[in-house]
């Protein structure tokens, strides 16, 4: 049983990844060249985390080989809405919010199945509305881990604080930097101060190429590392992205691949899928 669910979850997640490119293909028209240098900006600004730009992602990923024993699998789809806030002449605050809904079975021997929402990680960056004269942007700021999981399998049961930065260079169609985060238990909530304390890092560098016609070709890795269980897992994630317009609205589609690099001995191992699709409100 175990099998034929994770099978259908793989299957769905690559026919989501097929279909997208097919509603891309359809979605487009021929557009005259301002159009597609226009979804060409877009696109390299999609691939700034602290662009000034609103956008909606969703992204879905699916794991599997989790757990000492590797039987479990999961299905998660992230809900990153961004949000830019000019707060003076000169600089920005950019709100990114990730909120996960996850269904995931066998993650641990007895374990059984879990669906719901997770622990919602909320970053802030100040970041100034132009680049350095060398061509750096940037942004720092706090980050919050808030305990909205709806089952303890989902979530850590504790408040996080700690500092976020993001850096990066872009030019000639390229996009190169990292973004990282460290993020430390706070408290705990009501009756789970038996959970162990959190200190959690986050390190992302990324690198991009977007193309005249909208298409960005991209190479990450999400690592993180339990500073208490002294733990990383580093996913590898290759993707493939192609920024469209259903009617007037700007939709960017993602597909791709994960690699388990590094595990710990509760994350996955192997290869993994992504799928993200993305809408755009360019002011």
């Amino acid at each position: 049983m175990r099998r034929k669910t994770e099978s259908a979850l793989r299957y769905s997640i690559l026919s989501l990844a097929l279909a997208l490119f097919c509603v891309t293909a359809h979605a487009q028209s021929a557009p005259d060249e301002a159009a597609g240098n226009d979804a060409s900006e877009l696109a390299k600004k999609l691939s700034n985390p602290v662009a000034s730009l609103i956008s909606a992602p969703f992204q879905f990923n699916y794991d599997s080989k989790i757990g000492p024993d590797e039987r479990g699998h999961r299905l998660t789809m992230n809900i990153q809405p961004v949000v830019p806030i000019s707060i003076s002449d000169d600089w920005n605050l950019i709100s990114r919010t990730i909120l996960p809904v996850t269904s995931q079975a066998d993650i641990s021997p007895g374990s059984g199945s879990q669906s719901g929402i997770g622990d919602i990680t909320q970053s802030l960056f100040f970041s100034p509305k132009a680049p350095t004269a060398g061509g750096i942007i940037w942004g720092a700021g706090p980050a919050f881990l808030l305990p909205t999981a709806t089952d303890d399998l989902l979530g850590a049961k504790k408040w996080g604080l700690g500092p976020t930065l993001v850096v990066l260079k872009q030019s000639h169609g390229l996009t190169y930097g990292f973004l990282t985060n460290q993020i430390w238990s706070i408290a705990s909530v009501k009756n789970n101060r038996d959970r162990a304390p959190l200190s959690s890092l986050f390190f992302q560098p990324f690198l991009s190429y977007t193309t005249p016609t909208a298409w960005t070709y991209g190479v990450n890795a999400e690592s993180t590392y339990d500073w208490h269980a002294h733990q990383a897992a580093v996913p590898l994630n290759f993707t493939v992205a192609k920024l469209t317009r259903l009617g007037k609205l700007p939709v960017s589609f993602t597909g791709g691949v994960r690699y388990w690099a590094a595990s710990s001995a509760t994350s996955p191992h192997g290869w993994g899928y992504r799928a993200v699709v993305t809408l755009l409100f360019p002011k």
